[in-house]
């Protein structure tokens, strides 16, 4: 069995044709994709169209929580919340009531047993909540926190935007870092592909290259607010400001 895992798509259309043209060639049973699809970038329903499309299992992810519900108190930095009103007021205006319906209803979390001798649980940021952020170098959080199901085997998630593969107790734990907006200074689109054989398993990390001058393009032909830093994000994989 060869499962794919990707995540952070933010509306980055360009990069998720990329990394679905790359799967295709990869004999993949299974696509399962952890969440924040549309909000934060230039095509949010050209997204949602091809994650419907693909046949994927998918998650919300807080970003997608953002969206139907608005932004709570503590969430964001106070200086940080009208312009993400204003993002997610534009990405509104694109989406329909039969999309926001969508996100409503996604799941949280998956349970993966496929009778491959290898249980799997997935989510997006942790498995009790949608926002909190758990750093692969923070070993008393991942124990505490993101290992929470003791039978599973693996655990995936994605939120941070930062992929890596950490053993710890026998287990292993996989971030599938992002599609659409990286934050590693790798600007590729970035995914997990899980293959099991014969009681073994392997992880790779994938990066797929994509159009970044075509999706910045797209953001300013647009209008989309706060053009300059989602243009640092695309073209250098850093943290937006």
């Amino acid at each position: 069995m060869r499962f794919a895992f990707l995540s952070d798509i933010h509306g980055n259309a360009t990069a998720l044709e990329a990394v679905l043209n790359d799967l295709r060639s990869k004999q993949i049973d299974r696509v399962y994709i952890l969440g924040d699809l549309c909000f934060r970038g230039p095509e949010p329903k050209r997204v949602l169209d091809l994650v419907k499309a693909s046949g994927a299992n998918v998650l919300k992810g807080n970003a997608d929580e953002w969206l139907v519900r608005g932004f709570e108190k503590g969430e964001l930095p106070d200086e940080a919340l009208e312009g993400m009103n204003k993002e997610r007021d534009w990405t509104l205006q694109r989406l329909d009531s039969e999309d926001m319906d969508y996100l409503k209803n996604l799941p949280e979390s998956f349970v993966i047993d496929e009778g491959e001798d290898l249980i799997i649980h997935a989510f997006h940021a942790t498995p009790d909540s949608l926002f909190n952020v758990v750093e692969g170098d923070d070993t008393k959080k991942l124990e505490d926190v993101i290992m929470q199901k003791d039978d599973a085997d693996v655990y995936i998630y994605g939120h941070t935007h930062v992929p890596y593969v950490r053993s710890m107790h026998g287990k292993n734990i996989v971030n599938t870092g992002s599609v659409g907006m990286p934050f590693d200074g790798h600007p590729l689109a970035s995914y997990v592909i899980l293959e099991i054989e014969d009681g073994t398993h392997r992880i790779h990390l994938n990066r797929v290259p994509y159009n970044r001058e075509h999706v910045v393009e797209i953001y300013k032909q647009s209008g989309y607010p706060n053009i300059e830093a989602m243009g640092t994000v695309i073209y250098y994989a850093v943290r937006p400001s």
